[in-house]
């Protein structure tokens, strides 16, 4: 199903907010309380995915920057958000982003593409997350087909994944993590999947006895549960954020005389971050510099790395 974007301009909208009695605020024991909130959560998450504003692509890359850097951080690696941006952006053209890079490049794949997973596309996500290829992960797109036909809740479907995943392969939990949002992305009939659940996988570890994840039953599903309703808030929250700065940038767009100016902005609200050396065919790297720090002055985007050459620019 596609949705029609809510373009930058024109009458206000308001971004849907998870509410605060939906948050949880530490660990849930109890699977209906964690299933109560993760449905009030989504429901908000889901009035925003429907909607579609015209800056989507910019909050579902940052979202993805935002899984890739627990991901990056779960398997031990040192790179943040910061730095898994440098690799990504700043890599040559076709280049290698290295292995945390290609973590990130997981992410972005879950939140550029239709939700659905075949056999190839699962091994090339396995590539990328550095995890060997088996018979057993395979198998895995056929267990999604078969949780889907379940018609269980979307949390719960998520959760069976993450278990499926477990049972095909342990130590391959990022891979769980990033199917469950598939599973909850197409139970949802989303036409995008949104990278939520890596960033709170960590949360239930922390808080479970013994510091590991539950593995199976009511523990693992109730787990999943808070990590959805906390995901959908930090994504409805981090869509607050964005919004404000898209709107800014859609009513300085007249004042903008750069040739090739549009493809910019069009990219600023397609992506977490441009770089201040793009060059398209009608916009030069010197035009883009200038129209950048036009930006900057306006007040319509944010020069994100921090530097004084290899800057990165977006909402």
């Amino acid at each position: 199903m596609d949705f029609a974007p809510i373009p930058a301009s024109g009458a206000p909208w308001t971004v849907p907010a998870v509410p605060g009695w939906a948050v949880p605020r530490g660990a849930v024991a109890d699977p209906a309380e964690a299933a109560f909130l993760a449905g009030a959560a989504l429901n908000a998450l889901d009035n925003l995915v429907r909607a579609n504003p015209s800056w989507a692509g910019a909050w579902r890359a940052r979202l993805a920057l935002i899984c890739a850097a627990a991901a990056a951080r779960q398997a031990g690696r040192a790179e943040d958000e910061s730095m898994l941006r440098d690799a990504w952006y700043l890599r040559p053209a076709d280049g290698d982003p290295g292995p945390a890079g290609r973590m990130l490049a997981a992410w972005r794949r879950l939140a550029e593409c239709s939700p659905g997973v075949d056999t190839t596309a699962l091994q090339s996500v396995c590539t990328l997350l550095g995890l060997s290829w088996s018979a057993e992960l395979a198998s895995l797109p056929d267990e999604i087909d078969r949780q889907l036909a379940a018609g269980r809740p979307a949390p719960l479907a998520a959760a069976a994944m993450v278990r499926a995943v477990e049972t095909a392969q342990p130590g391959a939990r990022l891979l769980g993590w990033w199917l469950a949002d598939q599973v909850l992305a197409l139970r949802l009939r989303w036409p995008l999947s949104v990278p939520l659940l890596m960033a709170d996988a960590g949360g239930p570890r922390r808080a479970s006895r013994g510091g590991g994840f539950p593995a199976d039953g009511d523990g693992l599903d109730a787990a999943v549960c808070v990590a959805v309703a906390q995901g959908a808030a930090r994504a409805c929250r981090l869509a607050a954020e964005i919004a404000p700065r898209a709107a800014r940038l859609d009513a300085v767009v007249p004042k903008l005389r750069a040739k090739g100016a549009g493809d910019a902005v069009r990219r600023l609200l397609d992506d977490d971050v441009v770089p201040g050396t793009l060059q398209t065919a009608a916009l030069s790297r010197f035009a883009a510099r200038r129209l950048f720090d036009r930006l900057v002055a306006l007040g319509a985007v944010r020069e994100l790395s921090g530097r004084s050459s290899f800057k990165l620019y977006g909402l």
